[in-house]
């Protein structure tokens, strides 16, 4: 009597389903980071005209500004996106807080850009503090 195979065997089909989860699970986590990355992101662009006014004030007056008003920019309460609660100046800092609603591996944190006089033009550097791991963090903050 010839024994003809018909479909997989209950292994098979646990072996195929293990691997999947496997393969999911480890997408997840790259998703998670890529998520929280995009979230930090959006304080950066948020921060985009407060660099410019930082910058104008330094050229003008040599010197950097007090608070956000002394820039001539909205309050820090006035700068909300959808993970960012808020954007301020203390001198040549800029202070992005993240809330809203941002990652809780973000959430109540918050990332500083400097500026740095450089012979004439400024650069920002960026920084956490180490409280937001560097994985989170753009490239251009790394």
């Amino acid at each position: 009597m010839k024994n003809a195979q018909q479909g997989f065997t209950l292994i098979e089909l646990m072996i195929v389903v293990a691997i999947i989860g496997i393969l999911a699970s480890m997408a997840m986590s790259a998703y998670q980071t890529y998520a929280i990355r995009a979230q930090v992101s959006e304080g950066l662009n948020l921060a985009a005209p407060l660099k410019q006014a930082v910058a104008s004030f330094n050229i003008d007056r040599g010197a950097f500004p007090v608070d956000n008003a002394d820039a001539a920019v909205e309050p820090p309460g006035s700068y909300v996106g959808n993970y960012v609660t808020s954007l301020s100046i203390a001198g040549p800092v800029i202070t992005i807080t993240y809330g809203n609603d941002a990652n809780a591996q973000i959430a109540g944190q918050t990332v500083t850009l400097t500026a740095v006089r450089n012979a004439g033009s400024i650069s920002w550097t960026c920084a956490s503090g180490g409280v937001i791991p560097v994985t989170y963090m753009p490239g251009a903050c790394r």
